[in-house]
């Protein structure tokens, strides 16, 4: 077994990335996710890597699409205000059909909001988050190993599908400190005959580029984008169960909100209050079917989450509202307690709407 080291969240993600292969970089500092930059300005020029820090960061994900065109691997990272400004590009990269790697260690809003930990940046990433039809496959880690591990996987979801990927975490998971296994990691080849490398000569030229004007063509590249879409949905949905074998009441949680839910719901079960919890780990795809299975189960769901709710229309749409979605929520930068959400659990398993 390979040695476990010690490391902040936000450095697991720098670290996890350069094994899977990135050796370029391009970002602008904002809380609470600077450590991402910090750590990669030290480590790119020893191994080969660029690193920039961009004038903005409009200026940080338009080098990403211009890096991303040649089929290397390249990331940026932000924080929630950050990512709005990067919105028209990742727009770009997803017309496009480019991959590459966005990290969102998302902070309280809205506008310039707070730098303490949040999770309403689900519907920016969940639903596209820019202009027009796209998606991106959007993880969200639990831990510090998932901030390194959803690393990987979001390089290689991003290469197999070209697809942009975002790593959706919040401030608690980029700054807490937890031992990590960071395994060497095969980087698996993936065709990208479509790159742009030059020619040599020997073949046609390869464009990249989000426009079409003649709308018929444009319509079909967004029929054959959805088709994508579709096995992306069908092969990649992750998520885990947690004491749902018996479970009445369902906890639907993810990022440091499911590691609280944790605790609630065991003590929950200390009290005979038969609970469990699903947690989403691709937030896109969701995993509808894991949902509307618990549907049939249980009497209702618990959404705890560090928002407003924003989570809640996607397990009402997954569950085809068979059955009620309570909320157990803290807004703007405060996280629940394991208390808090038990006295949740508490009323819904007596019938109440809490």
């Amino acid at each position: 077994m390979a040695e476990k080291v010690l490391m902040k969240g936000n450095e697991a993600i720098a670290e996890a990335a350069i094994l899977a292969g990135c050796r370029h970089y391009f970002g602008y500092p904002i809380t609470p996710q600077t450590e991402i930059a910090a750590y990669m300005v030290k480590k790119m020029p020893k191994i080969g890597g660029c690193f920039l820090q961009a004038e903005s960061e409009v200026a940080a994900i338009n080098m990403v699409y211009g890096v991303a065109s040649t089929g290397k691997r390249v990331m940026t990272s932000s924080s929630s205000p950050g990512i709005s400004l990067k919105a028209e590009g990742i727009s770009y990269l997803a017309g496009s059909d480019l991959p590459a790697l966005v990290v969102n260690v998302q902070r309280g809003g809205p506008g310039l909001g707070g730098i303490q930990p949040s999770q309403s940046d689900y519907f920016q990433a969940t639903k596209g988050g820019g202009h027009g039809d796209y998606h991106l496959i959007v993880l969200a880690p639990s831990s510090v190993q998932e901030m390194a591990s959803l690393t990987v996987k979001g390089f290689d979801l991003a290469d197999k599908y070209r697809m942009t990927a975002m790593i959706l975490a919040d401030g608690t998971m980029g700054q807490m400190m937890e031992p990590v296994c960071l395994d060497e990691v095969e980087v698996n080849d993936y065709d990208k005959s479509w790159a742009v490398v030059g020619t040599q000569c020997k073949r046609e030229h390869n464009i990249i580029n989000s426009l079409s004007l003649v709308p018929e063509e444009l319509e079909q590249l967004n029929f054959a984008r959805y088709e994508k879409y579709k096995l992306v949905e069908e092969n990649e949905v992750m998520y885990e169960e947690y004491m749902m074998e018996d479970a009445e009441i369902c906890v639907s949680a993810f990022g440091i909100a499911a590691r609280v839910a944790k605790n609630a719901i065991t003590m929950a079960r200390q009290e005979g209050i038969k609970v469990g919890m699903i947690r989403p780990i691709t937030l896109w795809p969701f995993p509808k079917k894991a949902f509307l299975a618990a549907a049939d189960q249980v009497q209702c769901f618990i959404s705890v989450e560090l928002s407003m709710g924003q989570m809640i229309e996607d397990i009402s749409l997954a569950t085809q509202c068979k059955k009620p979605v309570y909320l157990c929520n803290r807004a703007g930068g405060m996280i629940p307690s394991p208390e808090q959400v038990l006295d949740s659990i508490r009323t819904a398993h007596k019938g109440g709407t809490k």
